[in-house]
């Protein structure tokens, strides 16, 4: 199950993750989402357990707790495709060049 970690502090560690989501079973992989070019904390992350069962375990108890001194949101992730969201191409005016006017 892959489960997705908000509201982390920018502190918290890929470590600090683990622990917390190993009381509840084999976690397989934990990611937190840091910036490219400053390299800092985005507050937010990944965690994969091998036992859905598990997962959902851990997503009921820390949903909505305190972790590393931030209320945190825990939930299942969903899968990329199924994200929504915005248009992630250009903007408007995109090929002309040059500064012109924009209606």
């Amino acid at each position: 199950m892959n489960i997705f970690v908000a509201k982390l502090n920018f502190d918290t560690t890929e470590s600090d993750l683990q622990q917390a989501f190993e009381a509840f079973g084999e976690v397989d992989s934990v990611k937190i989402i840091t910036d490219k070019f400053s390299g800092r904390s985005k507050g937010f992350g990944f965690v994969e357990m091998a036992n859905d069962e598990e997962g959902q375990a851990a997503i009921n108890d820390l949903n909505d707790q305190e972790f590393d001194g931030r209320t945190i949101v825990v939930k299942k992730a969903e899968p990329r495709e199924n994200r929504g969201g915005g248009n992630r191409g250009g903007g408007y005016n995109r090929g002309g060049g040059g500064g012109g006017n924009r209606y």
